[in-house]
């Protein structure tokens, strides 16, 4: 999930709207992915590091504790002395919740019913008078009634300021299986040349790379069905411009949905703020170079050769976004079939229960966009059995994704799959069924479709949409019919694909953490 330190980031450059649902847990919560991550003694901690410029926005620093179970009780200091002269990092807003004395500030927090991971965080801002090239450390000490005490540095650096600016809109268009050129252009509406700049770009699934070149990093898995950064080494001159070359476009998937219309953004950054963007977001994943040639960004305007000794930060990242709007034309679209069970057990056997669906095509399913269908699938279990373990996948029917997700004991459960399911590919979701009645025992598969646009949608076979699950328990005669009545379960669940579509798919911009669900050709 996208930390709190990302969402602000996100925001400042003006794409909060895909991420304001992503959830306060920081990505690595379970396991530290952030190399420097390391605290003087007994746990770990992680602040990122930050620059500012004058005449630019606050950035924020974020303390995290790295450990399996959130502090509930801790104090942090905060030493400023080495960053006071040029710049200011200021208190929090709440009253009592961090006291000042000279340069620390001590934030104290007792018996929290509700703790987090991010121990504090802190806006700063350089001072009047700050000049390019100076920083400093901020000195966090966070000390716990039984863990102990630990320490870490964060880099506090006054950069110089660039406005880097793009156009707001671009509208593409294309069929499934063509390619889209779209030859992104960058400009420079401050005083100072921007010295290097990096493309970073993340879309739903139509927005495929054209190319994958050598000096663009592709990131799996995460973040959104495509992300990439391409570092282009280029001056963009004090009012001047540049664009990418010729080859730079998307390659729209043959099993596009059509008609669709896909979303992405493409966002600059100057190096520097590049890095600090990347060390805050462990939500990348591993990311891997291309191999179709280098990227170019040629400038309209003559470049002039200038050495890289301050580090650069945008005074403004709220005009350096483009959102890439792709209408996929054409007729294609997806039959999804569900998949039940037959099975003979003994009474009080546990035994595997696997059900799911299939995707028969032509399309993908799961692709986002506004047009393109997610599917859900109620599973309800045979009357006679009890679900001692369901898939994480799975939440009862009557809760919730997330905190009601994998639970046992439910008689009826909504699956979903987050990841894309192409034609021929099964979505398959295993319970482990314990068998309380002997008897002919009944349950159903029964398959929702939703789009963002209309909640309700229906693929190209209505018909298949719905599965039996027969378990033949030994025993003697008995059981029943335990499928929900479609009229009363499709009520409240197709309320509930429309809040899962708002969470995981609108626009196509997946925030919710995927899960590993097992796909069968």
């Amino acid at each position: 999930m996208l930390t709190h330190t990302t969402r602000r980031w996100l925001a400042g450059l003006g794409v909060a709207g895909a991420f304001v649902a992503a959830s306060a847990t920081p990505a690595f919560a379970a396991e530290p992915t952030i190399a420097d991550a390391k605290g003087a003694e007994g746990f770990s901690l992680y602040a990122n590091d930050v620059i500012v410029a004058p005449g630019g926005p606050e950035k924020w620093i974020s303390l995290y504790s790295l450990v399996d179970q959130p502090f509930t009780s801790y104090t942090v200091t905060v030493d400023r002395s080495a960053v006071e002269g040029f710049a200011e990092v200021q208190n929090l807003d709440d009253p009592g919740a961090c006291t000042e004395a000279g340069a620390v500030l001590t934030c104290t927090v007792k018996n929290d019913e509700e703790p987090d991971l991010n121990l504090v965080s802190l806006p700063v801002l350089p001072r009047d008078g700050a000049k390019a090239g100076q920083e400093g450390q901020l000195l966090f000490t966070v000390s716990t009634p039984n863990a102990g005490t630990s320490t870490y540095r964060s880099t506090v650096t006054i950069g110089e300021g660039v406005d880097l600016t793009s156009e707001p809109v671009v509208d593409l268009a294309g069929a499934p299986g063509s390619t889209v050129l779209s030859p992104l252009s960058v400009s420079n509406q401050g005083k100072t040349d921007a010295k290097g700049a990096v493309l970073f770009f993340f879309g739903s699934y139509g927005l495929g790379p054209a190319k994958r070149y050598e000096n663009c990093e592709y990131f799996q898995d995460n973040f959104d069905q495509y992300a990439y950064a391409c570092s282009l080494d280029a001056t963009v001159a004090a009012g001047g411009s540049a664009k990418l070359d010729d080859s730079f476009g998307f390659a729209v998937p043959g099993d596009a949905w059509a008609p669709n219309t896909d979303h992405g953004f493409a966002i600059w950054m100057t190096p520097a703020d590049w890095q600090a963007f990347r060390s805050e977001l462990p939500d990348f994943g591993k990311g891997t170079k291309g191999d179709d040639g280098v990227l170019k960004l040629s400038a309209s305007a003559p470049s002039r050769a200038l050495a890289r000794a301050l580090q650069q930060t945008d005074v403004d990242p709220a005009n350096n976004e483009t959102m890439i709007k792709l209408t996929v034309k054409g007729d294609q679209k997806a039959d999804v079939e569900a998949s039940g069970a037959t099975l003979d057990a003994q009474v009080g056997a546990t035994v595997p229960v696997t059900v799911g669906f299939t995707n028969n095509g032509p399309a993908a399913i799961n692709v986002g966009g506004e047009e393109g269908i997610y599917t859900l699938a109620l599973v309800t279990l045979p009357k006679g059995t009890t679900a001692e373990k369901a898939p994480e996948q799975c939440a009862d029917v009557e809760g919730e994704f997330g905190p009601d997700s994998g639970k046992s004991g439910a008689a009826a459960y909504t699956c979903f799959v987050p990841g894309v399911v192409g034609k021929g590919r099964k979505a398959e979701f295993t319970f482990s069924l314990r068998v309380d009645q002997p008897g002919a025992l009944t349950g159903t598969v029964q398959l929702f479709h939703g789009d963002p646009k209309e909640n309700v949608g229906k693929d190209l076979n209505p018909a298949n949409d719905t599965a039996k699950i027969l378990v033949n328990a030994a025993g003697g005669q008995g059981g029943g019919d335990g499928g929900l009545p479609v009229t009363g379960a499709s009520t409240g669940l197709i309320a509930g694909i429309g809040a899962l579509l708002l969470a995981t798919g609108v626009g196509g911009y997946l925030v919710t953490k995927r899960r590993r669900t097992r796909f069968v050709a």
